[in-house]
């Protein structure tokens, strides 16, 4: 079950290779008004892309059906090169400080886009909790993919248990949710967010270190 929603939320997130055509020119104009009108601070409608790009909604609606597709295709454009970026050698905490250092950056240009996709993803669950969804819902969840490949090393030192419970921790401090935390209630900086990121990362990797060699 794990492995059928990685596989189904990996290809949500896939931006489809419609080639240098008129399909591709049309759809790449769409999602370059789609980043715009979210870099605005809300999530537009399919109908407002399709005016901002000039063309008709039957057309914009062949390639975003829905919100949940814009909004996915919006993300998959901002955090491309975030996962072309995970590190593939040096230690786990090393490769966590690369991770950091080669992707933070893209997430503060892009932190309206990632606010967007976690107001649409709350405002689905509580939809659906209530039967009341009439679109297709959005999901979430590449974090644990990429953090799972960063810190492969420990696989070996670790028990499963414990690798389990360090990757969620791991996965609650990277993403946006710790920046929401961090820069809306605490008032932390850009620059303080991550250095607060990297703080926990650290800790959280000597916590699971810790324990496997006390159990040992």
């Amino acid at each position: 079950m794990r492995k059928k929603a990685a596989a189904a939320a990996a290809s949500f997130y896939a931006l489809p290779d419609l080639g240098l055509g008129h399909r591709g020119r049309v759809f790449r104009r769409l999602l370059a008004e789609a980043v715009t009108l979210v870099r605005r601070g809300r999530i537009p409608s399919v109908a407002e892309v399709a005016l901002a790009a000039e063309v008709s909604r039957a057309t914009a609606y062949r390639y975003f059906p829905s919100r949940s597709k814009l909004v996915s295709a919006v993300i998959a454009e901002a955090l491309a090169p975030v996962r072309r970026a995970v590190p593939q050698h040096g230690n786990p905490k090393a490769r966590l400080h690369a991770l950091l250092d080669r992707t933070y950056s893209r997430f503060a240009e892009y932190e309206p886009h990632m606010r967007a996709a976690l107001q649409l993803a709350l405002e689905h669950q509580s939809l659906e909790a209530a039967g009341l969804l009439e679109e297709e819902p959005f999901r979430r969840g590449q974090r644990t993919g990429i953090l799972a490949t960063t810190i492969s090393p420990l696989k070996k030192k670790l028990s499963r248990k414990t690798y389990q419970r360090l990757l969620h921790a791991l996965a609650v401090v990277y993403g946006i949710e710790a920046m929401v935390i961090l820069k809306d209630i605490c008032g932390a900086s850009d620059r303080e967010t991550e250095a607060v990121v990297r703080w926990m990362m650290d800790a959280l990797v000597d916590a699971a270190l810790r324990g496997a060699r006390k159990t040992r």
